[in-house]
């Protein structure tokens, strides 16, 4: 077997195994037993990732079209959030990032949507996400691209130096991106600065799906966007959603979410894209703005809200910074948006930061207040 075959198997294992909605069979009602379930599984639909989906409906053909349509939505996302590849006909995030000092982009209306919210994710957090600092996360990227290929051969890898990051920690600012709203050009007036929408662009095109499907007749069902999770609809009877929240330390959940309503669920972790450093530690894709590295206070934090695209910008910002930093977040963005948004931090017991929570292992669990009543420990 070859190294790309493995790769996908473990990615789909990984996948099936990580942040799952959990079934719940309908059998409360006659109108539930007619109920026909869907399920089907792309994996090159875009993004890298997996893109499965799964929903209860009365007609196949229409649940099949429901299921080409998200398909044909995240290829196209896809291709307009791209950063490294050109498409024909398409102005992309790459087209905005190659004229960054030299002419506006028309570009297509979502981009301007997504950028938009992305810039109120970036207020709400006070910087620490931010999408314009595409020059530090390059540098980061191409360091772990060149680390995973060399820790496969069990090598260990380099890792960019201080002076390497803070040649470039200028390079970005929204001052550097100019957004025309009228004429639907975005223009990055500073040739070194450049956007990279890593930490919020499969949950935007999560729930832009969600939102495309919803407008058809759907009893319910789910979107698993490379474990951004959207529910669609609330089942029927009274049976909630549970989501499991995968073990970073092992295989499954750790812990399963309860709810009785539509929403989002999404996790960053550091257990996925990263390779080990010539000094021993791991380095993952989560960059902190503020330190301009790879922070490591947390295992995986999951953000449980209506709006993907805000549940994935929420799960990366909250990564690399502190709880109680976290919480504040997560307060003012209820207050900007109107929307709760709550959070589940899986930590190492000795980097607690003073929280209580659920012990397992060597690991802390902890939350919201909003949570309480809400996680499964079955297992444990």
């Amino acid at each position: 077997m070859d190294m790309n075959s493995l790769k996908l198997i473990l990615l789909i294992a990984l996948f099936l195994s990580g942040l799952t909605a959990c079934a719940n069979t309908p059998e409360e009602s006659p109108t539930e037993k007619e109920l026909i379930e869907y399920s089907e599984m792309a994996m090159d639909a875009g993004f890298d990732t997996i893109y499965a989906y799964s929903e209860f409906g009365y007609d196949k053909a229409v649940l099949e079209d429901h299921y080409t349509l998200g398909v044909n939505m995240f290829s196209s996302y896809n291709k307009l959030f791209d950063i490294y590849n050109d498409y024909e006909g398409v102005a992309n995030l790459k087209t905005i990032n190659d004229n960054a000092g030299i002419q506006p982009v028309e570009v297509d209306q979502e981009i301007i949507d997504m950028l938009h919210q992305a810039k109120e994710i970036y207020d709400i957090s006070n910087g620490a996400f931010d999408i314009t600092m595409g020059a530090v996360l390059k540098i980061w990227h191409e360091y772990r691209e060149a680390g995973i290929a060399l820790n496969e051969k069990e090598e260990l890898a380099p890792v960019p130096s201080q002076e390497e990051l803070d040649a470039v920690s200028m390079c970005r600012g929204w001052d550097k991106v100019e957004i025309d709203d009228e004429n639907n050009t975005v223009y990055i007036n500073d040739p070194c600065v450049s956007l990279d929408v890593g930490g919020i662009a499969k949950g935007y095109a999560a729930e832009k799906i969600a939102q495309a499907i919803e407008k058809n007749d759907v009893v319910y069902g789910n979107i698993n966007a490379g474990r951004n999770i959207r529910t669609m609809k609330v089942k029927p009877n009274d049976v909630p959603w549970r989501i499991g929240i995968v073990n970073p330390t092992g295989e499954g959940s750790i812990v399963v979410v309860d709810s009785h309503e539509e929403c989002s669920y999404v996790t960053s972790g550091d257990y996925e894209r990263f390779y080990v450093g010539e000094d021993g530690y791991r380095y993952h894709h989560i960059v902190s703005s503020e330190t301009l590295k790879p922070e490591n206070l947390y295992r995986s934090v999951s953000i449980v809200t209506l709006d993907s695209g805000a549940a994935d910008a929420l799960s990366t910002t909250l990564f690399s910074i502190s709880v109680e930093e976290g919480k504040k977040v997560l307060e003012k963005y209820k207050e900007i948006t109107g929307q709760d948004a709550n959070a589940i931090w899986i930590m190492d017991k000795d980097k607690s930061q003073g929280q209580k929570g659920k012990e397992i292992d060597d690991l802390l669990i902890t939350y919201t207040d909003a949570m309480e009543d809400r996680l499964i420990w079955a297992h444990y």
